[in-house]
């Protein structure tokens, strides 16, 4: 089953031809996918490389149902959004396999979630239902195994306390917050952190004054006296996540890929080195769309890839929407 070889791609041409056998799938079990396809005379017969899979725009999410196959959805993830905007869907048929990719990616990029005490700072996200992120980080917390292990919400002197006590006993600690709200923890509070990796998943959500990620790490840094922010680039939309240990620069599991397309021409590519769309191929997608074109900036060099912004007149809402 295509399923089952999702996560063991090894090379690159494994890569590109189940890329092919997905795309195929996609294409004869998705309604809304295949009449894009079709709309843009990119059937199977006339596709014959990666470079000429369509990319569906992530706007179909917000009114269409993207399913591949007849499965019922398990459980439905909302992207965030202002009470007048239109959110987006996820419309998930196979847990498992979101559990599959988030735990093994975890794994590929950081160790063992057992060697870990995973501080949870996310109230934007906590505060709302069908969240992606607060069912993944759920999930860290329970595989860490630790009673220390759990959420924050307004409780940032007691998280505080638990941060220092933590790292003053050399405990493995990975703090994981919402840039706003890590920003409101330093308000108050100065770190020197020895054990302790910070990752922030992006955006002010409306609360603080946005700003480039070089300001924000310098800010964040700086407040807890460490070396590196640690980012993680995902999205409502999609089953996998791409991670960066620091200087904004991100790389992704081996079944996922980010492309960068032309902005004035949404069916070809940037060369390497330009900034432009991000398209987004997330194989672990295959029971929805594994082809999605954000409306996320980047740039692309060799496999790092820099997350820049937004495309002008976007909405804001999801991870990393840290503007330029």
């Amino acid at each position: 089953m295509l399923q089952e070889q999702i996560f063991r791609i090894s090379n690159e041409d494994e890569f590109e031809g189940l890329c092919m056998e997905v795309f195929r799938y996609q294409y004869n079990n998705n309604k809304v996918y295949n009449q894009f396809c079709a709309l843009l005379q990119r059937t199977p017969d006339l596709v014959n490389s990666l470079a000429e899979i369509p990319f569906l725009p992530i706007e179909f999410f917000k009114n269409k149902t993207i399913i591949s196959g007849n499965q019922p959805s398990q459980i439905t993830f909302t992207s965030s959004g202002t009470t007048s905007a239109n959110t987006s869907k996820h419309h998930v048929t196979d847990l498992r396999l979101y559990e599959k990719s988030f735990l093994t990616a975890f794994h590929n990029f950081y160790g063992d979630p057992r060697e870990y005490i995973f501080l949870a700072l996310l109230p934007s996200y906590l505060e709302r239902e069908g969240s992606s992120l607060i069912y993944m980080v759920d999930s860290l917390i329970k595989n860490s195994d630790s009673p220390e292990s759990g959420f924050y919400l307004h409780n940032l002197h007691e998280l505080a306390e638990k941060l220092r006590e933590l790292d003053k006993k050399d405990k493995k600690v990975f703090l994981i917050g919402v840039s706003f709200a890590l920003l409101d923890l330093l308000e108050e509070n100065t770190f020197h952190l020895k054990n302790t990796i910070v990752m922030e998943t992006g955006g002010m959500k409306g609360r603080r004054k946005e700003m480039i990620r070089a300001e924000l790490h310098h800010h964040l840094k700086k407040g807890f006296g460490i070396d590196a922010i640690h980012s993680e680039y995902g999205m409502t939309e999609l089953l996998s996540q791409a991670y960066s240990k620091g200087n904004g620069v991100f790389e992704c599991p081996p079944w996922m890929r980010i492309l960068i397309r032309d902005p004035e021409d949404a069916l070809s590519f940037q060369d390497e080195g330009r900034t432009g769309g991000i398209n987004v191929i997330d194989l672990a997608n295959i029971n929805s769309c594994s082809f999605i074109a954000t409306q996320d900036l980047g740039r692309k060099k060799n496999k790092e890839i820099e997350i820049l912004g937004r495309f002008d007149n976007s909405d804001i809402r999801g991870c990393n929407l840290l503007l330029l």
